[in-house]
């Protein structure tokens, strides 16, 4: 007995070191094709990026995210939950550094708004943790707003934008947090153009937000806010998505709807305090968008919910 329990407890410290001082540090590039595009466009190279959780001295995650710029990406998207610290800013600036100079749209989260606070992480594996919100102080968010918006980068915080890259007409609308419940789909809600990509954008993949974005026949919905679980079993997946969304979403690309499809990003942060992650790295997403078949242009709407595909390409 005294001999299994030795083990055991050698064993749970050893994961606990590993994710706490390698996995999570261990950025990664999740990489799929996604057929979403109108017939006749041209593929296009979509950049996320989500949950950056940046503190100042976080340095290689600085340098690793800036390196992305090297994939030439046609579009980059970015579905918030920056910052971690007060005086991030400057190292959120630094990290996306040359990708300002392209393309980008952007929605914020909750640790864009506030900093998060010490708690039991015990939380996050119970269902209490989706309902209570526990705020640290308010973080420069608008600083970083207006860092974004002055490269050229679209607010989509309950907005709607048409805008051409790549050769592909894109429309864009996106929300406003829904983890903290600010979102509010009526305000984009209307008639959808048609455009070679419709794409809605979102912090949190809430089905409350993605099912009206599948009715209204939106192409593809990008998301974040999961850690794609932070803590994952082999075999099993994800212990929680810290949202309303089912366990084999926590990351990746799957269906929503006959049309839509919905890629979940499992970021590259954590909090300050709870800094692991485990059979889940920090990653980004990069997404080639190619024309859809031709009979699922017929499928613009609807937003009965899919299943999970195995598209999700390969992390490295």
């Amino acid at each position: 007995m005294g001999r299994t329990l030795l083990t055991t407890t050698a064993l749970g410290a050893t994961a606990l070191a590993y994710a706490a001082g390698i996995e999570r540090r261990l950025w990664a590039l999740r990489q799929a094709t996604v057929p979403v595009l109108a017939p006749g466009s041209s593929p296009l190279r979509v950049l996320h990026i989500s949950d950056l959780h940046m503190m100042p001295g976080q340095v290689s995650k600085q340098r690793w995210v800036a390196a992305l710029d090297e994939l030439e990406p046609d579009l980059v998207v970015n579905t918030g939950d920056n910052l971690a610290h007060k005086q991030a800013v400057p190292a959120v600036i630094r990290a996306l550094g040359p990708l300002l100079n392209r393309p980008g749209a952007f929605v914020f989260g909750s640790n864009d708004y506030y900093a998060p606070r010490p708690k039991n992480p015990a939380r996050y594996l119970l269902p209490s943790a989706k309902t209570k919100r526990i705020h640290g102080i308010p973080l420069p968010w608008r600083d970083l707003r207006a860092a974004m918006v002055e490269h050229g980068w679209l607010d989509l915080t309950h907005a709607r934008h048409s805008f051409t890259v790549g050769g592909v007409d894109v429309f864009a609308a996106g929300l406003d947090d829904p983890h903290l419940k600010r979102d509010r789909f009526d305000e984009i809600s209307g008639p959808v153009p048609d455009a070679g990509l419709r794409l809605g954008v979102t912090h949190s993949p809430e089905p409350r937000v993605l099912d009206p974005f599948a009715a209204e026949g939106y192409d593809l919905v990008l998301a974040g806010h999961t850690h794609g679980g932070q803590l994952r079993i082999p075999g099993y997946g994800a212990l929680v998505t810290n949202c309303d969304l089912d366990r084999s979403r926590a990351r990746g690309v799957s269906r929503w709807g006959s049309h839509t499809w919905l890629n979940v990003s499992a970021g590259l942060g954590t909090s300050p305090y709870a800094p692991v992650r485990f059979a889940c790295r920090p990653e980004a997403s990069l997404l080639t968008l190619v024309p859809r078949p031709v009979d699922a242009g017929q499928r613009r709407s609807g937003a009965q919910r899919g299943t999970r595909l195995g598209v999700d390409g390969n992390v490295r």
